[in-house]
């Protein structure tokens, strides 16, 4: 007889968890030496459903009355509840096209999970598991879905999660999801909180010139470069020593310590582009240990700022040069690179990168993107890699160990 036509039952268990069901469970089945194909558990807040796909008993003469009666006068010992249902073979083959849907709720509303939940079916698609990412500072659950291609999938949960104000991110399942080993990310507005050049326009009294500029900049109203130029050259005449300043008045983004982090603990490497500054850029990479930084650079001359930038200018276009040169020189294929940023100029490098994120984005980066989030905090991003909170709070608590 075929594996695909082998009676089997399925038990199932639940009630109060407590240490020792599982392996009382299979204890209980060992007396009818079944074959175990299945196993799936699942606890919440203190409730534990057990299920188990068997063999039918076929040694010793067993039958399959006894070992239902066994199972259940075992689980009503223990206070549970069980249920033994027969059928043949293994669980019917997953669909074709796999992908895993991430999404960020603050808070995740039954209403939200339900649309969410409707839209994938619409696509074709089925929902094989849900789990529970994160509780904090968002809830992230992650479903596994089958039967349908990714991209329709992202097109159809991107215009409910607009809808619903949630973020949603879908990834092709595979292998490559955690082969990435490389991500480069913007820095204003992504890794901190601030745009640079504005903090240098504080100190030379004319931040909101500046201001209005950069906004239209980042919006794709205006050539990068041109507004770039014309943005510093409102500097000339500053002080060298504001350069100091400007690092202590820069704020990191919320969760962009623990990203950088647990990327790095989990072997990655982790660079920054910015259309901003070296004098900023330079000290964060040394601050958060980074591999890569590249930015402009303000001349300096005789202790003050000339109003002119020098060398290489990193606008759009070198933004995604530089993650292809960080790629080469970490020996990554851009398949598994990661780019996160926010504003126009850096829709190449989101294109470029195997996958895109979008982080608190303009209307046209996050339409563009694979992926947006749209919380104010940068850790989430580990979430749409498959890394769950417990695995950073784990790797934490290992180092803090290592540490004492």
């Amino acid at each position: 007889m075929s594996a695909s036509q082998t009676p089997t039952l399925l038990v199932k268990i639940f009630g109060k968890d407590r240490p020792g069901i599982t392996a009382g469970l299979f204890d209980t089945l060992a007396a009818y030496s079944v074959d175990v194909v299945d196993i799936e558990q699942v606890v919440t807040r203190g409730r534990i459903v057990l299920c188990a796909l068997v063999t039918s008993p076929t040694a010793g003469g067993t039958t399959e009355g006894e070992l239902r009666a066994t199972v259940h006068s075992w689980a009503e010992s223990l206070r549970l509840q069980a249920e033994i249902i027969s059928g043949i073979g293994d669980n019917r083959p997953r669909g074709s096209g796999r992908s895993h849907v991430t999404v960020l709720g603050h808070p995740l509303t039954a209403e939200s999970t339900a649309a969410i939940a409707a839209a994938i079916t619409s696509t074709g698609g089925n929902i094989d598991r849900i789990f529970r990412l994160a509780k904090y500072p968002v809830t992230a659950v992650e479903f596994a879905v089958s039967g349908t291609e990714t991209e329709p999938l992202r097109t159809a949960l991107a215009t409910e999660a607009a809808a619903l104000g949630v973020d949603v991110a879908v990834v092709s399942a595979g292998l490559h999801r955690r082969a990435r080993r490389l991500v480069v990310m913007d820095v204003d507005s992504t890794v901190i909180q601030d745009e640079v050049i504005e903090l240098f326009a504080a100190h030379a009294g004319c931040e909101d010139e500046v201001a209005e500029v950069t906004s239209r900049a980042m919006r794709g109203e205006l050539d990068f470069e041109q507004s770039l130029h014309a943005r510093v050259a409102l500097l000339a005449g500053l002080d060298a020593s504001v350069v100091e300043k400007v690092r202590a008045e820069v704020r990191l983004t919320p969760g962009a310590r623990t990203l950088i982090r647990t990327l790095k603990r989990l072997g990655y490497q982790v660079g920054v582009v910015s259309g901003g500054f070296t004098q900023v850029t330079d000290d964060l990479q040394e601050r958060l240990g980074l591999d890569f930084a590249s930015a402009n650079t303000l001349e300096i001359v005789d202790g003050k700022l000339t109003g002119k930038v020098t060398g290489e200018i990193v606008d759009r276009a070198g933004k995604a040069r530089l993650l292809r040169r960080f790629a080469a020189e970490a020996g990554v294929p851009l398949s598994q690179t990661v780019a996160i940023g926010d504003g126009a100029n850096d829709l190449d490098m989101l294109n470029a990168a195997g996958l895109g994120v979008a982080f608190n984005a303009k209307p046209v980066v996050r339409k563009a993107a694979d992926t947006a989030v749209n919380v104010p905090f940068l850790d989430t991003v580990l979430y749409l890699l498959g890394i769950t909170r417990e695995e950073v709070e784990a790797a934490d608590g290992l180092v803090e160990a290592e540490n004492s």
